[in-house]
């Protein structure tokens, strides 16, 4: 009989490096899971409690703002705490919110407990990207980053065919369980399965000073203000898309409950194998290149996105997702870069640096969904020209990033990669 190889990297015990990728890539599913499960979900509480879209889509924006102010937590608490303690407290009170969101009786307790689902949703996303820096270097870091991506890539695909086959079944209350059933589940990986990849001997004090300390070094230094900019901007264009699949699945594409899997589908195709591909170049491309090329890639197909959407004749499926998959692709190739560049500036408390990336990007989304989405979500052409816009700022960001450090992303684990500058 043989063993399955485990990995070891220093003193840590990785245990098999493949059930390391799934439980990291496990908890960075717990968002996509919290947001896309429940879109198929909308029209049938929109006729139970008698609401309008625009306040179910708080449904998101009230998730995404409490993970965006816990978000500035969970990083500096793991680097003072340890990773494996905070994931667990976390995922203990995802499970409490996700029952106490299956027994809402009204849409003002649902957001209640949707707003402690936020809160405690984003600690293993946040922390799994630091546990990666944490145990792996450069070109193996990138590659993990994009395995992981890959894996995580795949539950916006799957969510909302999950909720509509969960409300198929039954009622929209269902797909809650289903969320109580997938963080047990979690939990049991974590506490079992999960090394602890920050010894003490590497932690910082625990002091609330010290804590806040450590996020504004992050804020203060202009690269890192620019980096996590950048990172927000790369994403919100496809968000918007996922934001408004209620709009555009359902009113103006003219489907039902379940053929989200239309537009999701398509749209985390591109990203998982542009993951795929960002992991194979790793080693092979400059980081540089493979994020220039990633946002070039994005805007062609933003622009091919917007021609299709403004002639008549392709404003009806399969036209209008033709482009999405080559869009999140780019998106993806760039993804890996930007994260990594973010955790190399501060080495010695990567948990901050990822909480404030987090946090900049988590308040965005919660913008684009509760605000952006519904008031571009009439069209076809809005919806494609706003993610155009959106593409442009995050390429002009890169752009002077570049300019400015004139370094190589993820260079180094030992030392911050630039030095703390204030210009923007």
């Amino acid at each position: 009989m043989t063993s399955t190889p485990t990995t070891r990297v220093g003193s840590i015990d990785l245990g098999p490096q493949w059930l390391f990728l799934v439980i990291l890539a496990g908890l960075g599913m717990v968002g996509p899971f919290s947001i896309d499960t429940i879109f198929p979900a909308f029209a049938q509480m929109e006729r139970e409690w008698g609401v309008t879209e625009l306040a179910l889509q708080q449904l998101i924006s009230v998730y995404l703002l409490s993970f965006a102010v816990m978000s500035l937590l969970h990083g500096p608490l793991s680097d003072a705490l340890g990773r494996k303690p905070v994931i667990i407290g976390g995922t203990l009170l995802f499970i409490a919110a996700s029952i106490g969101c299956a027994l809402s009786p009204s849409l003002g307790v649902l957001l209640f407990f949707r707003s402690l689902q936020g809160i405690s949703a984003g600690a293993g996303q946040i922390i799994s990207r630091a546990m990666v820096r944490d145990v792996f270097d450069n070109d193996q870091a990138q590659r993990t980053m994009s395995h992981i991506a890959m894996i995580f890539g795949l539950a916006p695909a799957l969510a909302p065919i999950v909720g509509g086959w969960v409300l198929g079944a039954g009622s929209w209350r269902g797909i809650f369980w289903f969320l109580t059933a997938f963080g047990v589940v979690l939990l049991a990986l974590v506490i079992f399965a999960l090394p602890e990849t920050h010894p003490p001997e590497q932690r910082s004090k625990f002091d609330v000073p010290v804590l806040a300390s450590g996020l504004l070094a992050v804020w203060r230094d202009s690269n890192g203000r620019r980096l996590a900019f950048t990172g927000m901007f790369n994403f919100a264009g496809m968000f918007l898309y996922i934001s408004s699949a209620p709009l555009l699945v359902v009113k103006l594409l003219g489907k039902g409950e379940q053929d989200f899997w239309m537009l999701f589908v398509p749209l985390i195709s591109g990203m998982v194998i542009g993951s795929w591909v960002s992991g194979r170049l790793a080693g092979r491309m400059s980081g540089r290149r493979l994020a220039s090329l990633g946002y070039v890639i994005s805007l062609v197909a933003a622009v091919v996105n917007l021609g299709l959407a403004l002639v008549p004749a392709t404003q009806v499926l399969p036209w209008p997702v033709v482009a999405l998959p080559f869009y999140s692709f780019g998106i993806a190739l760039a993804f890996p870069i930007l994260t990594l560049a973010m955790l190399d500036l501060f080495p010695r408390s990567r948990g901050a640096a990822s909480s404030v990336q987090s946090f900049v990007s988590l308040v965005a989304n919660a913008l684009i969904a509760g605000a952006l989405a519904p008031a571009v979500g009439f069209s076809l052409w809005s919806l494609a020209v706003t993610s155009l816009l959106l593409t442009l700022v995050a390429w002009w960001l890169w752009r002077r990033h570049l300019a400015v450090t004139h370094v190589e992303p993820h260079t180094t684990v030992d030392a911050p990669a630039y030095e703390p500058t204030d210009e923007m």
